[in-house]
């Protein structure tokens, strides 16, 4: 390596240094700014059941957001998970359906949210007759983070070395067997990444739920219309007299986001150590 290929190198090391302290000082700029002015203003009051104007409760739309979570992603991830295995392991490889259907995700996935929300709108709650619903948002978001799910276990089961597959088969195991015993194992770690990201996406989101599920906070049923804590946090901020309380609900929101990575991580991590 000569002077001038070194001083590149150097140089080069030196930005992408820049560039991951410069990160790494934003993110905790964010996180620091959220704990302050957050931590302060939770009370008691904030916490009870039943919202009023005076106590700010955020209870109800955190009961709200677990909901929306749940019923998403156990309509989404088997769908997700089951498209995926058929586009990897039983459609012909390189068939047009293939490629139609990967380009409908990609394509699905840089789709802004608020298109989403008015497509539910006029389907879920107008057309099906769901009106402003947990029911019509979560449909809605089901449908926002499908090409999400799908392409990470995609990519995750592609990633598995062909080899395993081949001497399965050898040992006489059929095509199903092989798939769930031998191919989804090691494919679990990157299946569960998506739906890390799946859930972040709807923990944050606000524009198509406001379309959908509605802006009343109470602790609703499916067939009842509530806010998300996102929703709520975006209320409390667009009113603008509440951006104390506002600061409150997004550490809480911050913490719901950490302890599930955390806990999504655990579990990657253990279902990988039990596959070794």
């Amino acid at each position: 390596m000569n002077k001038r290929q070194k001083s590149f190198s150097s140089i080069m090391k030196a930005i992408m240094y820049v560039f991951v302290v410069f990160t790494f000082a934003l993110l905790l700029w964010i996180i620091g700014s959220v704990v302050l002015q957050g931590i302060p203003k939770l009370t008691k009051e904030m916490f009870s059941l039943v919202f009023t104007t005076e106590n700010l409760s955020m209870l109800p739309s955190i009961i709200n957001t677990l909901t929306v979570i749940v019923i998403t992603l156990a309509i989404s991830i088997p769908i997700g998970l089951f498209t995926a295995i058929y586009l990897v392991e039983y459609a012909p490889r390189g068939s047009k359906f293939v490629k139609v259907v990967r380009m409908a995700t990609e394509t699905l996935q840089g789709i802004p949210s608020i298109v989403f929300g008015l497509f539910g709108y006029i389907f879920f709650v107008r057309v099906v007759g769901l009106g402003y619903s947990i029911l019509a948002g979560t449909f809605t978001l089901t449908i926002m983070v499908l090409p999400l799910i799908i392409r990470a276990t995609e990519e995750a089961l592609i990633a598995v070395d062909d080899k395993l597959r081949q001497a399965s088969y050898g040992l006489g195991a059929r095509k199903l067997r092989t798939v769930f015993n031998v191919v989804l194992p090691p494919a679990m770690n990157g299946i569960i990444s998506g739906i890390i990201l799946a859930i972040g996406r709807i923990f944050g989101e606000t524009a198509a739920l406001q379309f959908t599920a509605g802006t009343f906070e109470q602790i609703a049923k499916p067939t009842q219309q509530g806010s998300t804590l996102a929703v709520f946090m975006y209320n409390l901020t667009a009113e603008g007299r509440h951006t104390k309380e506002a600061y409150a609900s997004a550490f809480v929101l911050l913490l719901f986001v950490i302890l599930i990575n955390w806990l999504a991580s655990r579990l990657g991590s253990r279902i990988g150590g039990i596959n070794e």
